[in-house]
């Protein structure tokens, strides 16, 4: 049987402190967490875990990295693995199985000021340039209560747009608009 060394303990330990904070839809650490998504710019799908056994997944994390990149520049970056926890929470407390469309995901510097200087409503320093923010929909979940699941998490800004059909959610600060 492999030896437990004292640095994968503390790992293991932390993990499960957080998961156990974060509530029942995470408190089991050997338990994979799963994502389905879909590109609606690409049309590519991606269903593969993100997270198992207390720790994030290298392999997981690139392909949904690849998934996310900024497609009018072919620019791939590395999302913030909260980000993915936070779509992870909303889907198990919604009761969502099905794919998570992505309008958008990682937008390169170069592509956000195209998009704000074309006067899409931009912010000049947007957290999908940094890899922290995606927006999203689940086909068969009112958007409305999309967004008061991702307020009641607490775990970083969500925006609603109602008119464009998503809910935007980052790792930035806890904000609303």
């Amino acid at each position: 049987m492999k030896e437990l060394s004292r640095r994968r303990f503390l790992a293991v330990s932390a993990a499960t402190a957080a998961a156990v904070s974060a509530g029942p839809a995470l408190a089991k650490v050997g338990k994979s967490r799963t994502l389905k998504m879909r590109n609606l710019h690409t049309g590519e799908r991606l269903s593969t875990a993100y997270w198992a056994e207390g720790d994030y997944l290298g392999s997981g994390l690139k392909q949904f990295n690849r998934l996310l990149r900024d497609h009018r520049a072919n620019e791939v970056t590395r999302m913030d693995p909260k980000l993915f926890d936070i779509v992870y929470k909303l889907k198990e407390k919604l009761g969502h199985n099905g794919e998570i469309e992505i309008i958008s995901g990682y937008r390169s510097p170069k592509t956000n000021a195209k998009l704000r200087a074309a006067g899409r409503g931009v912010a000049r320093r947007s957290y999908h340039t940094r890899g922290m923010a995606l927006d999203i929909r689940m086909p068969g979940v009112p958007l409305s209560k999309l967004r008061k699941a991702a307020l009641e998490l607490k775990a970083g800004g969500v925006g609603y747009y109602p008119k464009s059909n998503f809910v935007h959610v980052d790792t930035g600060p806890v904000r609303r608009w």
